[in-house]
């Protein structure tokens, strides 16, 4: 996402506030557990308060020094606009200004497309594409105005290229890179950076959840192999 020419420096995490979203578990948990081993202030956003406050117990164990803190935000980052801006705001007047976003918040389905109940292609468009709007939309002015910030959208493999039963999951992580690749265009002369990840299949609580629909859906791993 960044000109090869002209890179960002480094962000450095010791003291940096880190947001990640869907923090309670999977991928969103295991980088917030890495930003809080170099030092970073975290701020963990998921629906499950429950689950935030155990990973919260767990990442606290990685403390580097007795400033650190852990905060837990429960909300839906895909419904309300206004709810998601205020938590935030909520968030930097506690632990500063957002140096990065790490949205991770995201759920799949699988199946045939006639399969797919249609209010399923609605809830993963919200929760994979507009909880990721949501977030970025509320901190981005801040990142402009101060010349510095780092957003990351934690798309899919699914998102470069169309599989087997993931007409309602592939779409949502393919619309990710289309807003990052447009952002990072508005951002860039503001010292912002936008970085796309696309992770494969990967063992987290959501992907055992996912498997048990995924009857007769070759994996992401099988596709990529049969197409090489």
């Amino acid at each position: 996402m960044v000109s090869p020419l002209i890179s960002p420096k480094s962000l450095k995490l010791p003291g940096a506030h880190v947001v990640v979203t869907g923090g309670s578990s999977g991928i969103g948990k295991c980088i917030a557990i890495e930003c809080y081993k170099q030092g970073a202030f975290i701020t963990l956003i998921a629906r499950d308060e429950n689950k935030l406050l155990q990973t919260k117990k767990e990442i606290e164990k990685y403390s580097v020094n007795d400033k650190q803190v852990v905060l837990c935000i429960s909300v839906d980052v895909s419904k309300d606009y206004e709810q998601v801006e205020n938590v935030l705001k909520q968030a930097q007047e506690k632990l500063g200004p957002v140096d990065m976003l790490v949205n991770c918040a995201g759920t799949s389905v699988t199946g045939k497309f006639e399969d797919i109940e249609v209010n399923s292609f609605e809830r993963l468009m919200a929760v994979n594409y507009l909880g990721s709007v949501y977030p970025s939309r509320a901190v981005i002015a801040t990142m402009k105005e101060r010349r510095m910030g780092r957003i990351v959208f934690v798309s899919s493999q699914a998102g470069q290229l169309g599989l087997f039963g993931y007409t309602a999951y592939s779409p949502t992580k393919f619309a990710l890179r289309g807003l990052a690749e447009a952002l990072q265009m508005e951002v860039k002369p503001y010292n912002v950076y936008v970085t796309v990840a696309y992770p494969p299949d990967t063992d987290t609580p959501g992907f055992a959840e996912e498997s048990k629909t995924k009857v007769n859906c070759p994996s992401i791993f099988e596709i990529s192999v049969f197409k090489s």
